[in-house]
């Protein structure tokens, strides 16, 4: 995550590593630990309550919300939730870009455990921060299109939705490294166009937003990195649903090969 909850030097306070965290959290990722990654964040969850790190444990709320999201866990991620937006009116962040990435965040876990009006209702209020900040970066406002089109899809808000996609492949065009986001829209995008229109009718439609993400996936220019590798995991299944099995298959073998070390 981006956002800089930093509050080192603030009197009475005993900060925590935000930067060592992260990067640790990264590293269990790589590997998929994440057992490991669920007790190293809670670690420092702990730590950030015991200095009065409110910063910091807004952090490592977020990363937690993220983890259980990814790990299905609904109850602990909707706790989580819960701890994020409580430490946003302690700390009375308001308006700030670390608000927005939280309602961003707590969104998308809502959305993916089903509770799409919620979601909705957060993505709003970080649109609302994003679009009023002249220096939002790219990356920050496609992730937050993509994901809220995706609560609109849940509640068959089909127009809304494309509209936000189409803002979303505009905004990972102008970030660096995001044709992965794109690859992963034009998805999301094929899927929207099956809900709408119906498999039949929409297959010319889903086909080429397939294609493209393939391409976008084949990118030689992308780094082949932890990220690519899960970015992978998370297209094969969609490649395989619609009958893109070669592509399906090269993308886990991509995914293992990086996971591996090889």
């Amino acid at each position: 995550m981006n956002t800089d909850y930093n509050t080192a030097g603030a009197p009475g306070i005993r900060s925590i590593p935000q930067q060592r965290v992260i990067a640790k959290m990264d590293e269990y990722m790589s590997r998929r630990d994440y057992a490991g990654a669920e007790r190293h964040l809670l670690y420092w969850q702990e730590e950030a309550r015991q200095g009065g790190d409110l910063r910091g444990e807004l952090l490592v709320a977020n990363e937690l919300i993220g983890h259980y999201r990814k790990t299905g866990e609904r109850n602990k991620a909707l706790n989580a939730i819960e701890t994020a937006l409580r430490l946003l009116e302690e700390l009375d962040f308001g308006g700030t870009i670390s608000a927005g990435t939280t309602y961003v965040n707590a969104a998308t876990a809502l959305n993916a455990f089903g509770e799409n009006e919620r979601a909705l209702a957060l993505f709003e209020k970080a649109r609302a921060v994003y679009e009023s900040g002249a220096d939002t970066e790219p990356r920050l406002l496609g992730g937050l299109y993509n994901n809220m089109a995706l609560a609109c899809v849940s509640l068959e808000r089909y127009d809304e939705a494309a509209a936000l996609y189409d803002m979303a492949m505009a905004q990972m065009g102008r970030a660096e490294n995001g044709a992965l986001e794109q690859a992963i829209t034009c998805q999301n995008m094929a899927n929207l166009v099956e809900a709408r229109d119906g498999m039949e009718r929409g297959e010319q439609d889903i086909f080429a937003l397939m294609d493209r993400a393939a391409a976008l996936l084949a990118d030689p220019a992308v780094p082949r990195d932890g990220y690519y590798a899960f970015v992978c995991e998370k297209c094969a299944p969609t490649f395989e649903y619609y009958g893109y099995f070669a592509e399906a298959e090269r993308l886990n073998g991509e995914a293992k090969r990086i996971y591996a070390g090889t």
